[in-house]
């Protein structure tokens, strides 16, 4: 990398360390000891300032501390303590940040789960982590597994309907499991547990400890929970802050699920922690995008290219007033040179910023600065100032600038691997690298290129989908023998879910094999086409699928 790449950032100090026993990792000398921490450092200095705006709702600093303060009680009245894992299924609301910040003021271990997961899931995913508690959003509690299937929850917590969520977000997503409806559930209600009447008490943390534990698909089919550390969230939002520019003026709009590492990091730690104000949206649309950033006057936000692209077809682009966005994030996919030429036409004062990171990197990896955004647009960028790229081939060997093979991530960013599952962290980090599964390259200059997915991950409009998952539940349904999950071109959302399916039984049709995976996946994950066959899909000689003549099938 050219060291004077962030030359103009002002970082702080940095400094190499020894961090979770083995790893030698540069830090920030200077940084936030804890996730809780950052919410604190905003309160005393900026009270009275915008914290949370949401619909007609708007809080303070103060009061989003005061509501943090009191389900906190609640929690620890009820119980919770430190280490604890609290689950989150809920919506981009404000009451996503006071439970997330009530579970980090109490040392316990939030567990934000994404609202388009199904009860199979859900009941793996609250097993798993062994969540104490659960707060759910009403319209979501046909999907919530029988308690006695997750029996070291003590607490269950309804909140009321989202009014802003549309329906599609949530249980008419996909329909629920065949059969009878789960018992009962026996939740307390938010405003009891949240109207505590003395504040919880912030708990000491070390900022090795786990923070977050959030879920991401693996290549078995089963999900693994990664740690994110307040060490990792820490050099994660001070990368943010800096190589993006954030301040106390930051009027950041939360447009992506804040239970995904973008959501949760990029946008809410990170403006929290400037003291800036998190503008909140229940769902992504367009025009309701563009008409909050005037209203709101909008300084920054982080979208997927798709979302770029319905702004620029929306008739309301060309008339609203823009000029306060400023910083225009952008990652899990390229984004095309004439969506940028089309952006900055009508907002040059725009710095469009691709980054790019996972959850198992706590975020952001690299970063491209915007002046080099349009002619270098097949790059991701280059590597933070506190992360290390490497370029490896499959014996373990770095391989020269500009030869293609598996990225490695290195860091303080890096998760401490994946909860309740030693084979996972054992196979998927070297000495605290993280084999990311991307194949790309690192030129001389230091630019970052990610060409394919070893793991053979789709990408559908930023949302990550291995294709072994959906592929392992439609081998399950009765009568299909074989079954490949590619990727089929699509304009908008960069990539939409084909399965081709080779079945015994003439009576299985598209319909039904697309209900069948809408009962147990997330709804983005569920095939949206389907080719089905009475003849063996292709193979190699030595056995192995051959996507590649399956995606010359579609025309690709």
């Amino acid at each position: 990398m050219n060291e004077d790449t962030w030359a103009d950032c002002r970082l702080p100090l940095q400094r190499h360390e020894v961090h979770f026993g083995d790893r030698i990792v540069r830090c920030f000398a200077e940084r936030p000891p804890s996730l809780h921490a950052m919410l604190e450092r905003s309160v005393r200095a900026r009270p009275d300032e915008d914290a949370v705006v949401f619909e007609g709702l708007r809080w303070s600093y103060r009061e989003l501390d005061e509501r943090v303060g009191r389900l906190a009680g609640g929690l620890e009245a009820a119980g919770v303590a430190a280490g604890d894992r609290v689950a989150l299924l809920l919506s981009n609301r404000p009451e996503f940040l006071v439970a997330l910040y009530a579970a980090q003021r109490l040392g316990a271990i939030a567990v934000p789960v994404s609202i388009r997961e199904q009860r199979p899931g859900l009941e793996y995913i609250f097993g798993d982590c062994g969540a104490k508690v659960v707060f759910f959003d009403a319209d979501l509690e046909e999907r919530l597994p029988d308690p006695s299937a997750v029996p070291g929850c003590r607490l269950w917590v309804r909140l009321p309907v989202n009014p802003g969520a549309p329906a599609s977000s949530h249980s008419a997503a996909a329909p629920a499991d065949e059969g009878a409806p789960p018992p009962p559930m026996p939740a307390a209600g938010w405003e009891t547990l949240a109207g505590a009447d003395f504040l919880g008490q912030a708990a000491p943390v070390a900022e090795e400890d786990c923070a977050v534990i959030l879920y991401t698909s693996g290549t078995t089919g089963r999900p693994k929970g990664a740690m994110l550390t307040h060490l990792g969230i820490a050099h994660s939002v001070l990368h943010f802050v800096h190589c993006m520019g954030l301040d106390e003026r930051t009027r950041s709009i939360l447009a992506v699920p804040a239970s995904h590492v973008t959501g949760l990091i990029a946008n809410l730690a990170s403006t929290v922690a400037v003291g800036g104000a998190n503008i909140l949206m229940a769902a992504f649309k367009a025009g309701s995008f563009l008409e909050l950033v005037e209203r709101e006057r909008a300084t920054s936000t982080i979208l997927v290219p798709a979302m770029y692209n319905l702004c620029l077809l929306h008739a309301g682009f060309g008339r609203a007033d823009l000029s306060s966005w400023r910083i225009g994030g952008y990652g899990g996919a390229p984004m095309p040179v004439a969506t940028i030429d089309a952006m900055l036409r009508k907002l040059p004062g725009l710095q469009l910023m691709n980054a790019y990171g996972a959850t198992e990197t706590t975020s952001p990896v690299t970063m491209m600065p915007s002046r080099f955004t349009r002619e270098h647009g097949d790059s991701v960028g280059f590597r933070l100032p506190c992360a290390d790229v490497v370029v490896m081939d499959d014996d373990g060997l770095e391989l020269p600038p500009g030869e293609v093979g598996e990225l490695w991530i290195g860091g303080p960013m890096v998760v401490r691997g994946y909860w309740n599952n030693p084979e996972a962290t054992a196979s998927e980090f070297t000495a605290g690298w993280w084999h990311s599964g991307d194949l790309g390259s690192v030129d001389a200059e230091g630019f970052v290129r990610v060409f394919d997915r070893k793991k053979d991950m789709l990408n559908r409009g930023g949302f990550k989908i291995y294709s072994v998952e959906v592929e392992n539940l439609l081998m399950a349904y009765p009568g299909v023998l074989e079954a490949a999950v590619v990727g089929k071109p699509c304009p908008v959302l960069g990539e939409r879910v084909h399965a081709f399916a080779c079945v015994s039984d003439p009576g299985i049709n598209e319909h039904t094999l697309r209900a069948w995976c809408a009962k147990h996946l997330a709804d983005y994950k569920v095939p949206e086409s389907v080719t089905l066959t009475d003849k063996p899909l292709p193979r190699n000689a030595n056995g192995k699928l051959l996507k590649r003549v399956l995606r010359d099938a579609l025309g690709q």
